[in-house]
């Protein structure tokens, strides 16, 4: 039985009469992966019934204003299972950081789980189709018996991210890693000298009670650099692969849109200097990790000549 989060007060009501499933999709309004039916923009004032206990007036005369990219549902009922909120800003000042909050009292409350996207870049385009694609693929490998999470004592792929196959430049690599043509991409930027590195470099962190953060940066210049941080937050939700990683990914797949953009307008760059304070604050706020911070070796320092 699926498990589809409405109890019996029926805080949630279907994505949409069931009656409608198959035009909606015929018409091009939803479509289906696997044993899921998903709606494309859809507020979450569509799929709540009335105000339930303990939420606020003022906190759901907010959140029920709240878009989300995708809404998830069983196939059979087409009772919501989880909606995706792709959000453009990360680290957002504390209107909208109140705003999330709201929003994620209410999901609670109507037990709607969610996942919430925090990235300026990756967002038109199918770029939220693609990453949905891989959510539901990552969960339904983990559902049919895959980890989410790598056992080193284990034989064969470890993950749905860990699986090798081939990658789109006739290599063998891990061919879930969402970064992946993006670093190809790089490679080829960098034989047409559009680049000053071949290579994106990434790190991810997760902090406690709080989301996973994956960085990623291509230099592309002798002293300037893209840079893509993503956030990933999991609200009674799991993505099918260890957040960290799925966020970090995410952020080398948004070096890659950005590297699409080269040779058009000038590109946006971070200051070397720019991303060694944002790398001194990130190892200042150690203690506020969820685990290790394992990126001591990282440095934006100006190498010495001939060193």
């Amino acid at each position: 039985m699926v498990d589809t989060g409405i109890d019996d007060d029926l805080w949630l009501r279907p994505i949409f009469p069931p009656t409608e499933y198959a035009a909606r999709v015929a018409r091009g309004e939803a479509f289906e992966r696997g044993g899921d039916v998903v709606q494309p923009d859809w507020k979450l004032s569509q799929l709540t019934r009335r105000r339930p206990p303990g939420v606020t007036a003022h906190q759901w005369s907010s959140a029920i204003r709240t878009q989300f990219a995708f809404v998830v549902g069983d196939q059979r009922t087409v009772a919501p299972t989880f909606a995706v909120d792709l959000s453009a800003t990360v680290g957002r000042g504390p209107d909208v950081g109140r705003e999330d909050r709201m929003t994620n009292a209410v999901c609670a409350a109507i037990g709607l789980r969610l996942l919430r996207i925090e990235s300026p870049t990756l967002r038109g385009g199918g770029t939220g189709r693609r990453i949905l694609d891989y959510v539901l693929d990552a969960r339904a490998f983990r559902d049919a018996g895959g980890p989410d999470e790598v056992d080193p004592a284990a034989d064969g792929p470890q993950t749905y991210r860990d699986i090798i196959g081939r990658l789109p430049d006739g290599r063998s690599g891990y061919v879930n890693d969402l970064g992946a043509v993006a670093r190809s991409t790089a490679v080829d930027a960098y034989a047409s000298r559009q680049v000053f590195d071949p290579i994106i470099r990434s790190l991810h962190v997760s902090w406690a009670d709080g989301p996973a953060e994956g960085w990623a940066w291509l230099q592309v210049r002798a002293d300037e650099f893209f840079f893509e941080r993503v956030r990933v937050w999991q609200h009674g939700f799991s993505c099918g692969v260890d957040p960290g990683r799925f966020a970090e990914d995410l952020a080398a797949a948004a070096i890659g849109e950005q590297l699409k953009r080269l040779g058009g307008d000038e590109p946006v760059l971070y200051a070397r200097d720019r991303l060694g304070r944002d790398l001194t604050e990130l190892r200042l706020r150690q203690h506020e990790l969820a685990n290790d911070f394992a990126f001591a070796h990282i440095s934006f320092e100006q190498p010495v000549d001939g060193v």
